[in-house]
């Protein structure tokens, strides 16, 4: 049986972001995303709604500070204590797992997305996506870039500016581009 662009997409293989189905998803995310981000600090039940209607599974007490952007939520799982400062961006276009306690500071950009190498591939207009995933207790610096793929174990530090390429283990200080191992934690 073919598989459609977004069973594709979440397999991690070429697909078409200009597919209806995934056109019509992004679509409610934004309509969401607009709803969120007019939300004052004064309406945490409002934002809590909004987020448990866009996202994939959210914990108890989540926070995210306007204006914050992604391109699905549906795929987006977020843990206990998640918190993420003004400006994020999650590109959610493969499966995102955060989990609890995460502490995220502004800017930090979280991208499942990206583009094929090849130009005659990427003129096509295909795309391709690969997870990502964030244990707990994990804090990312400011403008930090998650890419593709990248799995992040517990308690771990990832320093401002950063771009994580590749995983990044438990227990660790992890910072620069490319993002590496400073120091082991006790």
């Amino acid at each position: 049986m073919e598989q459609t662009e977004k069973q594709k997409m979440l397999a991690g293989k070429l697909y078409l972001a200009n597919d209806p189905e995934l056109v019509a998803e992004n679509k409610r995310a934004s309509r969401l995303l607009r709803m969120y981000n007019a939300t004052t600090e004064e309406q945490p039940e409002e934002r809590k709604q909004i987020l448990q209607e866009l996202f994939q599974k959210v914990g108890n007490k989540p926070s995210i500070v306007p204006p914050f952007h992604c391109d699905y939520g549906n795929n987006i799982s977020v843990g206990d204590g998640f918190y993420m400062n003004y400006g994020c961006v999650i590109l959610d276009c493969s499966t995102v797992e955060i989990g609890n306690h995460v502490l995220c500071a502004p800017y930090v950009q979280i991208y499942a997305a990206y583009h094929p190498i090849d130009p005659k591939i990427r003129l096509s207009g295909r795309e391709l996506a690969a997870p990502v995933k964030i244990g707990n207790n994990v804090w990312i610096g400011g403008s930090a870039i998650i890419c593709p793929g990248v799995t992040i174990g517990d308690n771990t530090t990832i320093g401002a500016g950063s771009v994580v390429v590749k995983d990044i283990p438990a227990n660790v200080v992890a910072a620069g581009n490319p993002c590496r191992i400073i120091r082991h934690l006790p």
